[in-house]
This record gives C-alpha cells, structure tokens and sequence, in this order.
C-alpha cells in the first residue's frame, strides 16, 4: 500500500505540445500512468450533423500492447465494449465544455493513446485531452478561423475508491485491483458533475460513503484544473 495521503494525487505532469503535428496534443503522466492526448481538426462534421451549423467533439481511445504488464492484442475487428465506453466517455466530457455552435461545421477528434497502464487510464484520458482541446482552438483562433475559443470552461476527471476500508484518491491498478467500491468522477471548473461512474465490487456502499467519494473527487478535480490552467498560461 502506498503512503500517498488519502485525499492526495499521485505526481502529475502535463507535456504540452507533444505531438508537433497535432492541432493540439498533451502527455499526460498520473504516476506511472501515460497517455498522449492529440486533438485533429477536420473542416467537416458527421452527416447526420450538416444541417445543424454545429460543430463536433469527439474521443477515440487505445491501449498500446506493451502498455501494460503483458502483452495486449490490437483490437483489429472493431473496438471492444470496454473501449467504446471510454470513448463516449471522452466525447461527452469534452463536449459538455465546448460550445458547439461557435465551433461551427467542423471536427475535433481527441484521440487518446494509452502508452502506459497503472490505473486511471480513462480519467487521465479526459484531463490531458481537454488541455489538448484547448490547444486545438487556440490554433483555430490564430488561424483567424474562429473569433474565439469556444472551449466555455474547464473539465477533468479523476478516480477515487474504498480500498480496505478507508475512501482514497486517484486509485493506481493495486489499489482498483483491491477496491471495495470504485468509481469515477468528472467535473467542469464551476463545479458541475458531468458524470459519475460508481460500483460496489463487493458489500453495498452507503450514501454517505458516496458523498465522501465524491468530495474527495471534487477536491482532486480543483487540483488538476488548476494544473491545466497553470501549463495553458505558460503556452500562451
């Protein structure tokens, strides 16, 4: 077991820029979790979307094989449950930040490529992308292709867990793997929950056990927004 405070994250860094051909793009490292966030811009929108005038965020997801302690098969015939999931995940967290209407007809992709697994895969997926989002837009302004950014606020995510007993922040695998209730948070920088993703892997969990997850959640989100608005000021 760690000796990681409760309520403490584990170290974070943020990469902007990593990915020199990305519109935008950020490598995320949550422990010994990494992820690279790249976000593409394409001057079109889905079909089904054309008429509307709006634009489209969107999230794809992967593992690498090695990303984890053995290897993974590429998922070759069509992504697995478990990877549309994450992806919508990504998509609705970033879309709820963004005005889709100033965006206009276009896309942005975050694709979100998991280079190394320890926990907390799809959480630092959404915290690095919006860095990447953020980015992408700037590009667009600088561009003279939008007014301005229509990225209305900030938006993270972060795990937290009961694992032997006692209410934890941002879980690595060990502690997931151990966890008798686990579950995942994102919220905006004013504070509203995008989504909240909790399970009992085992007993049932009280309603004050669940408050106490989600305001240690909360207290990680303010601690990663404010790390996304320090790296987003210094790339100015």
């Amino acid at each position: 077991m760690t000796d990681r405070a409760v309520d403490a994250l584990r170290p974070l860094s943020l990469e902007p820029g990593w990915a020199p051909y990305a519109e935008g793009s950020c490598l995320i490292s949550t422990g010994r979790t990494r992820v690279l966030c790249t976000a593409s811009v394409a001057e079109e929108v889905p079909a089904w979307r054309e008429r509307s005038g709006k634009g489209w965020v969107t999230g794809e997801y992967g593992m690498l094989p090695r990303s984890t302690h053995s290897r993974r098969d590429r998922e070759r015939d069509g992504v697995k449950g478990r990877t549309q999931e994450i992806q919508r995940l990504i998509g609705r967290s970033l879309r709820s930040v963004t005005d889709l209407a100033a965006l206009g007809p276009r896309t942005i992709t975050l694709d979100c490529d998991v280079l190394q697994a320890d926990g907390g895969t799809r959480t630092a997926s959404i915290t690095g992308a919006f860095v990447a989002l953020e980015l992408a837009c700037r590009s667009l302004v600088a561009q003279g292709l939008l007014a301005a950014s229509p990225v209305r606020e900030g938006v993270a995510a972060v795990s937290v867990g009961i694992v032997g007993g006692v209410p934890r922040l941002d879980l690595d695998y060990p502690m997931d793997r151990d966890a008798q209730v686990d579950m995942n948070v994102v919220a905006t920088a004013s504070g509203r929950l995008v989504e909240v993703q909790g399970t009992a892997e085992g007993d049932p969990f009280t309603r004050a056990e669940h408050d106490r997850l989600l305001d240690l959640a909360l207290g990680g989100i303010d601690q990663l927004l404010a790390a996304q608005r320090e790296i987003l000021e210094a790339v100015r």
